[in-house]
C-alpha cells in the first residue's frame, strides 16, 4: 500500500480526525471510501467497470463507452 503526504487546514484535519473516531475507521480508510464515492478509480479498474456492464447490458463498445459516460458526468453533476 502507498503512502501520502497531505497538508490540510487545520479545521479540516480536526473534523477529519473527528469523524474518523465517530466511525470508528481510519482516516485512510475515510479517504479511500471517499475516492470511491467520487468514482475516482485506475484506468484498469474503470476498464472491469465498462466491460461488466457492457457484457451485462449487451450494448457493442462505442454504445457501452457513451452510457458510461453520460452516467459518469450526471453523477458529477456535470453536464
Amino acid at each position: 500500500m502507498s503512502r501520502l503526504t497531505i497538508t490540510l487546514p487545520e479545521a479540516s484535519y480536526r473534523a477529519l480526525k473527528e469523524a474518523s473516531a465517530l466511525r470508528n475507521k481510519t482516516i485512510g480508510q475515510l479517504i479511500d471510501e471517499s475516492l470511491d464515492c467520487y468514482g475516482i478509480k485506475s484506468r484498469e479498474d474503470a476498464r472491469e467497470l465498462v466491460l461488466r456492464a457492457r457484457a451485462h447490458a449487451g450494448l457493442g463498445a462505442d454504445a457501452a463507452l457513451s452510457a458510461a459516460l453520460e452516467e459518469t458526468r450526471a453523477a458529477r453533476g456535470k453536464p
